[in-house]
């Protein structure tokens, strides 16, 4: 039987200490690192954890000589994942930017166009010279040329014209007056405006609308026709009597 180990915790004085192999806490004996008890004290020894988690934190320890815990690990993996991510989400921007570079340069359209709208030109007025005496020279005189007054019938005469519209007294003089302006801008010609009341051939109560004095029917019948074809559907000839 061995000797008892010597009480300063060293190993047995003739049994060389295996390197990177465990030590009893109460002798300081070497033992293998499944074994359950020290062979020289016969101490239970510490069972160590297995694992990758411990075997990581063993390896910590030999080669650095200090462990910050387990949390190290779940950490460091995270910030693997993180910069992995990282990488794939700027590769793939990378890409599409080459890709929509790629669909620009070959389209056969070409790039879009530009919408914005360029300014619009700025146009200064005219200077207008000044006098002498630093007034503004007058304005040119522009003279108005009247329109034509309306065609009046005959007084007291008997003949044909062309009865172009009967427009209500009660509508106005003015009303009438306007009516008879546009018959002239069509193009009809001798036009003016009866006042029904004074003549025994005509219903009371109207302004007639008529186009033309005329000695006949048939000169009254063509003119009809005529201002039918400008707009006057219910134009016709007829006799005014006073």
């Amino acid at each position: 039987m061995s000797a008892s180990p010597p009480g300063n915790g060293e190993a047995p004085v003739g049994e060389p200490q295996a390197a990177g192999r465990p030590l009893c806490p109460r002798c300081g004996t070497p033992h293998e690192p499944n074994q359950e008890y020290c062979l020289e004290c016969g101490l239970r020894l510490p069972v160590e954890a297995s694992g990758l988690v411990p075997s990581l934190g063993r390896a910590w320890r030999r080669r650095l000589g200090w462990y910050p815990g387990d949390w190290v690990w779940p950490s460091l993996l995270a910030l693997l994942i993180a910069a992995l991510a990282g990488i794939g989400a700027a590769a793939f921007v990378s890409h599409d930017q080459k890709r929509a570079g790629y669909v620009t340069g070959t389209s056969p359209f070409g790039a879009p166009p530009s919408t914005i709208t360029p300014p619009e030109p700025t146009v200064t007025p005219p200077t207008v010279p000044s006098t002498g005496t630093g007034t503004q020279p007058a304005p040119p005189n522009t003279t108005t040329t009247p329109a034509a007054a309306l065609k009046s019938w005959p007084a007291g005469k008997t003949g044909w014209t062309v009865v172009l519209e009967s427009l209500p007294s009660a509508n106005g003089r003015s009303f009438a007056l306007a009516q008879a302006r546009a018959a002239e801008h069509s193009g009809l010609q001798d036009v003016g405006i009866i006042d029904s009341s004074g003549y025994a051939s005509l219903h009371p109560g109207y302004y007639v609308l008529f186009s033309g004095v005329y000695t006949s029917f048939d000169d009254a019948n063509t003119a009809a026709t005529t201002a039918q074809s400008r707009g006057y559907r219910r134009a016709y000839p007829h006799r005014i009597t006073p």
